[in-house]
């Protein structure tokens, strides 16, 4: 009888051993995560900037101080733990956002690292779902992410990418019309650079779809 009740404990460590197993596996390296390297790097890029004074066309001190204490809470959050973005549309219009499939068993079948899904106008992708970041239509014009110029036009089709931890403000000047983002380092990709579904086509065409992407409930 003790054989069986040893065996029995014996039996149940090892059982508990198996499911426990996962929670022992290393954690990736924040220092490895891709966002977190582009973040490290413009921001300090953009501190060696105010500490020699350096004077960017267009650009004010207090904006630089903004972008750095914009880029800091970036690298804060990448820091803890935070790997997802958060995309919020203030434009007027229907969006195109990128985020991961819901269902395990899609992302496995997936073509393409992102699906594309369409976001309202005054809407808020979910907390802890990641979106990586949206696509802008062929008859859109961009304000500058750089001070050379104020409106960016592309010849290709070409998506918006956030580094993980950043909550991404899309709106439109009312002046010229352009998009605007709150982002000092997001990234201009295209096709050929990233493996997400780069459609060339209107914002009228984007304005048809049904809004279908995951939202922060009000």
């Amino acid at each position: 009888m003790k054989i069986w009740k040893s065996l029995l404990i014996v039996l149940m460590i090892l059982v508990n051993f198996t499911f426990a197993q996962p929670s022992f596996a290393d954690r990736p390296k924040f220092s490895e995560n891709p966002d977190y390297v582009q973040v490290t790097k413009a921001l300090k890029q953009l501190t060696q900037v105010k500490k020699a004074k350096t004077q960017l066309a267009n650009v004010t001190p207090e904006e630089i101080q903004n972008k750095i204490d914009e880029l800091e809470f970036q690298k804060y959050a990448l820091e803890t733990g935070i790997n997802w973005g958060q995309c919020e549309n203030k434009t007027g219009n229907t969006i195109a956002v990128y985020g991961k499939v819901a269902n395990e068993e899609e992302e496995e079948d997936a073509v393409y690292d992102n699906g594309l899904y369409f976001l309202a106008d005054g809407q808020s992708t979910r907390n802890n779902w990641d979106c990586d970041g949206f696509y802008l239509p062929n008859d859109a014009q961009l304000a500058a992410l750089t001070p050379e110029k104020e409106i960016q036009e592309f010849t290709e089709p070409v998506a918006i990418k956030i580094p993980d931890g950043s909550k991404l403000t899309i709106k439109t000047n009312p002046e010229n019309g352009a998009i605007q983002i709150n982002i000092p380092n997001a990234e201009i990709v295209k096709a050929n650079e990233v493996n997400w579904f780069i459609p060339n086509v209107s914002q009228a065409l984007i304005d048809t779809r049904v809004p279908n992407a995951p939202i922060e409930k009000s």
